[in-house]
């Protein structure tokens, strides 16, 4: 029986695991891939506090990995299978294993959604990027490519003209589903360029991405354009489908909270990108866990 278990061990977990072992918690945190989460495929962190000069996403994930664990974090590497997370005693299921707790973070995070392309994952680092305020300064003064047309996308491309040359707006549409606001400064900015009716049918380059090769879904016209950054917007999909069913989420599948990040359900808390929220980032996740454990602390403090 743990005071606490962490689903999870992104940015948002660990920070859990961290500030619940300095709290005197016993701590588990499950984690199917490897700890860091979204965090370890970026190359270079730039924006997280303490590193002006930049930090490798990688090592910033282990670094994360071993103050937990330091702190007295005991970290699994197995994948969770399912969840009974009403009443005093909290289960989680593995393939092997069912661990129990007096409480639960959630901290799955949130996938990106992809363009299923090869080229896509071959230049993933090296010009492909799905976070422009993680990756976008890495641009400065070339052009680069938005694929899509909702609000992330155009908040992207309104982001990236600041300092690229030039940002062209792929969208497969002739209209965008961005808010009108939105909408209005994009037109009006001389940086953006629209690109209408296409998808991407390739990313090209060597090393490094080089352009992008479009078709026009009305006239199957091919068209490259030039690019050194591809920046992919056209969603995320949060891990919560095995918890849906216990734990209250918004219409995109994200987990509701308040400010202290309870969940519906006593005991049950989450941090990270798969809360719902507007900005989800290294330094937003690890606020969350922080914030996480201090509302898990009370609750079990109530409880005895």
């Amino acid at each position: 029986m743990y005071d606490v278990i962490i689903v999870g061990a992104g940015p948002g977990g660990l920070t859990a695991g961290i500030y619940a072992g300095r709290a005197g918690m016993s701590a588990l945190i499950l984690e199917r891939v490897f700890p860091g989460g979204q965090i370890a495929r970026a190359h270079i962190v730039e924006n997280y506090p303490g590193f002006p000069d930049g930090i490798e996403g990688v090592e910033l994930g282990i670094r994360f990995k071993e103050h937990a664990e330091r702190h007295g974090a005991v970290i699994e590497s197995v994948e969770v299978t399912g969840y009974s997370l009403e009443g005093e005693v909290k289960k989680v299921f593995t393939s092997g294993q069912t661990y129990e707790a007096r409480a639960v973070i959630l901290a799955m995070g949130a996938a990106y959604k992809t363009l299923g392309l090869y080229s896509e994952k071959k230049f993933l680092g090296t010009g492909v990027s799905y976070c422009a305020t993680c990756d976008g300064p890495f641009f400065r003064g070339k052009d680069v490519a938005v694929i899509g047309g909702g609000d992330t996308a155009i908040e992207d491309a309104l982001y990236l003209a600041n300092f690229v040359n030039r940002v062209y707006v792929v969208h497969r549409r002739d209209e965008l589903r961005a808010q009108m606001a939105l909408q209005k400064a994009a037109k009006q900015n001389e940086r953006i360029e629209f690109v209408w009716d296409s998808e991407v049918e390739s990313i090209t380059g060597d090393a490094v991405v080089e352009g992008v090769r479009l078709r026009n879904r009305k006239t199957q016209e091919m068209r490259l354009i030039n690019v050194s950054g591809v920046f992919v917007a056209i969603g995320t999909v949060p891990y919560t489908d095995d918890v849906k069913s216990q734990i209250k989420t918004d219409a995109s599948g994200y987990i509701i909270t308040d400010e202290g990040m309870r969940t519906n359900l006593p005991g049950v808390f989450a941090a990270g990108d798969i809360v719902a929220k507007p900005l989800r980032q290294v330094v937003t996740a690890a606020a969350d866990g922080a914030t996480a454990i201090y509302s898990a602390q009370a609750f079990l403090r109530e409880k005895e």
